[in-house]
């Protein structure tokens, strides 16, 4: 895939926060998903505890079989040190080489982390979304901010999550009887459109299929840099 340079790296802890909220301001809440989705992509990263080798995997999945149309990978150095609400400059550059590595332009993007339902309105999907511009979701295991009423342990059910008194996505049962995902829109998707892909890809396991395959893709890769 090939996009242009939304930003450069270089810059303080400081200076990446008041990034985050100039970029929020680019967010596009709307759902300009396409009908059919047909394509849609997973990503995860992968690293050994307290390393700082970062392996990054997209794979790419077509609807409604989930049959896989393309995989990549990078693996890269990371700098940036771990800091709450600053995921995305840890993750993103190693993230964006492997798209770079990509053929297929998917129709949507999932992304193990958040996308608006984060302090500063811009979590790594959301981030993902303004550099790639297309639609994307967060899909993540546990909450980053924001409040919620328990949501029912059937699938499909779901509670708002609020962030500062705004919905800022929902908090989705993707299986009977396992803990719910934290669902929130990255960019070009509304809190409804985000809701309706994440069930719409898969329903056997508490992750989605996309992002599924793509934690298992970097821990696999993982385990080959490493032996």
């Amino acid at each position: 895939m090939d996009f242009p340079q939304l930003h450069n790296w270089s810059m303080t802890y400081r200076e990446a926060a008041e990034l985050q909220r100039d970029l929020a301001k680019r967010v596009v809440l709307r759902d300009c998903l396409p009908r059919p989705v047909r394509f849609v992509a997973g990503v995860d990263v992968s690293y050994e505890k307290h390393g700082d080798l970062f392996h990054a995997g997209v794979i790419v999945l077509s609807l409604p079989d989930f049959r896989v149309i393309e995989e990549a990978t990078a693996s890269g150095r990371v700098v940036f040190p771990y800091i709450p609400g600053l995921l995305s400059f840890r993750e993103l550059p190693i993230i964006l080489d492997a798209f770079r590595a990509l053929c297929a332009v998917p129709d949507a993007i999932l992304v193990d982390g958040q996308g608006i339902a984060h302090p500063r309105g811009l979590g790594i999907a959301s981030h993902l979304g303004l550099w790639l511009n297309l639609p994307t979701v967060g899909c993540a295991k546990s909450r980053l901010c924001g409040e919620h009423p328990e949501p029912g342990c059937k699938r499909g059910e779901m509670v708002p999550l609020l962030v500062n008194g705004r919905q800022a996505g929902v908090v989705l049962t993707t299986r009977d009887g396992v803990k719910p995902l934290y669902i929130s829109p990255g960019h070009l998707m509304d809190v409804a459109a985000a809701a309706r892909l994440t069930l719409s890809c898969g329903a056997r396991y508490r992750m989605p299929e996309p992002t599924r395959l793509a934690h298992h893709l970097t821990n696999r890769v993982r385990r080959e840099a490493k032996g």
